[in-house]
């Protein structure tokens, strides 16, 4: 496959949706795959829905991902400017070719006799479509002379261009989607789309399919939502004798309850976020959750993306980026929408978390230490994070999971002292303090070994002795393993908790 283009184009109206970030996902993919330009285009024309630091929000979060764009807004501007903002004067010139080659019209029609016309309708049971059986009807210059045409553009009379759609001759519209084959469309429900309109701005349709063509689009991969607009699309390029690239309309991503879109009302109202980045909407300062700072890992993130809607054909479910490049293809794409779930986003999470160095985890947990006053040697969080990670989802459980290897407990459980310290425990307690005194050198396995000849020699059940070990070490039943807890806090604070504990629970 030869230069292949796709194009990435958000609107900057807020923050990016998940769905967003999965459609800009299989994109870059799919250029990577095929040696080819992954771009990005913001597509600004609604001005009233403009938010102003949407498009940051929009390059951060591909930055974060992991999935840069290879020409956009300030890099490699090849095909530039990137923005429809600044390309409005380009729209026009193509509207007037629309207009001189007879494929859209001025249309006049105030607000005021469109409502009355659909008001008509309404009252007869039908729906008011405007194209090709009532065009003729209308204010516009299929109906008026081309004399009143211009005395009204001179006039300055507001006016829109409308795509003259196909006419009754033509009963449907099919063609090839790439993940949903032969799709077709009626005709006669189409209507004469607006294509520019009366502040001399392009309506999304006319500058989405003017930009494709001059930036050399070849395949254009984006939401199912837009399936409804691609009759239209492809009327537009016949229109213009232009090559008409390759579709291929991805599935919604569905609600984890329910049915429908997922939306962030979803994520609000079960707990979890359904935007890259936290976001904070400037007009009313209400902050939204992301990815990034719930403490997910991008890898993590896209994995999870990836396999919404994508199935590799295997059972294999961890990707890196490369293995994903080289594994996606746009036929194993699903038609039907991929439905979220949460606890598996949480399950990758944990699965990058298994695979990452500790060394890079510590510099993560390190910053959580300061911010609590404790500051040691990060070969020592090294080792901590060890004998925890398998049991942490987050780099913030690692604080809950390991507190007690940077300080003593300063309360112990109380369903587990009521349960475990019994009336003879501090007597043997004290005898534990005496035997691990005498242990030299107090490296896990040697206490191990000590510990159990002894309790072993005395005949008593283990749980009398290692229960309420580990409550005087960590304030409760729970930690890794309990010798390797002893080795790391010392012998001298080993002995310290266990004595803390004995005056704390007497």
């Amino acid at each position: 496959m030869n230069d292949v283009r796709v194009r990435f184009a958000p609107s900057p109206t807020g923050p990016l949706h998940i769905g967003g970030v999965r459609t800009a996902l299989f994109n870059y993919l799919f250029a990577k795959k095929n040696n080819g330009t992954f771009i990005l285009r913001i597509e600004d024309t609604d001005q009233t829905r403009y938010v102003k630091n949407a498009e940051k929000y929009i390059v951060d979060s591909l930055n974060w991902c992991h999935i840069p764009f290879d020409e956009g807004p300030n890099v490699n501007e090849k095909f530039g400017p990137y923005r429809q903002s600044e390309r409005k004067y380009l729209y026009k010139k193509f509207a007037d070719e629309l207009i001189e080659k007879g494929k859209a019209y001025y249309a006049f029609d105030t607000p005021e006799e469109l409502d009355l016309h659909r008001k008509n309708h309404e009252e007869k049971g039908k729906t008011f479509i405007y194209n090709w059986h009532n065009r003729e009807k209308l204010t516009n210059s299929i109906s008026l002379s081309k004399e009143e045409v211009e005395q009204r553009i001179t006039n300055g009379d507001k006016y829109v261009v409308r795509f003259k759609m196909y006419d009754k001759n033509l009963d449907e519209i099919t063609t090839t989607d790439l993940i949903r084959g032969h799709v077709s469309f009626k005709t006669n429900l189409l209507d004469d789309k607006i294509l520019f309109k009366s502040d001399g701005m392009p309506t999304y349709h006319l500058a989405n399919i003017v930009d494709d063509h001059l930036m050399k689009i070849t395949h254009v991969i984006r939401g199912e939502e837009w399936l409804p607009s691609l009759p239209l699309h492809i009327a537009l390029y016949q229109a213009f004798g232009w090559d008409i690239p390759k579709f291929a309309h991805l599935p919604l991503i569905l609600k984890p309850v329910g049915k429908g879109k997922l939306s962030k009302r979803d994520g609000d109202k079960l707990g979890f976020p359904v935007f890259p980045l936290e976001y904070k909407n400037e007009e009313n300062n209400e902050i939204s959750r992301g990815y990034k700072e719930d403490g997910y890992f991008p890898e993590a993130f896209i994995n999870m993306l990836a396999l919404l809607g994508w199935n590799p054909g295997t059972k294999q479910e961890l990707f890196s980026l490369e293995e994903l490049i080289q594994a996606f293809d746009l036929s194993r794409v699903s038609k039907s929408g991929a439905k979220f779930n949460p606890d598996k986003t949480k399950w990758f999470n944990q699965q990058y978390m298994l695979q990452k160095p500790n060394e890079e985890l510590a510099s993560l947990f390190v910053p959580i230490l300061e911010e609590k006053g404790i500051k040691v040697d990060k070969t020592y969080v090294v080792k901590v994070i060890s004998l925890i990670k398998e049991r942490a989802t987050f780099v913030s459980d690692f604080w809950e999971l390991s507190n007690f290897f940077f300080k003593a407990p300063e309360k112990y459980d109380e369903k587990a002292v009521k349960k475990q310290w019994k009336e003879n425990t501090p007597d043997l307690m004290l005898e534990l303090i005496t035997i691990l005194t005498k242990i030299e050198v107090f490296t896990s396995k040697n206490i191990e070994t000590v510990v159990k000849e002894w309790i072993t020699s005395k005949e008593i059940g283990f749980g009398k002795i290692m229960q309420p070990f580990r409550l005087s070490l960590v304030g409760a039943l729970k930690g890794p393993h309990l010798f390797d807890i002893a080795e790391m806090i010392t012998k001298e604070e080993t002995i310290k908790r266990i004595k803390t504990a004995i005056n704390h629970l007497a």
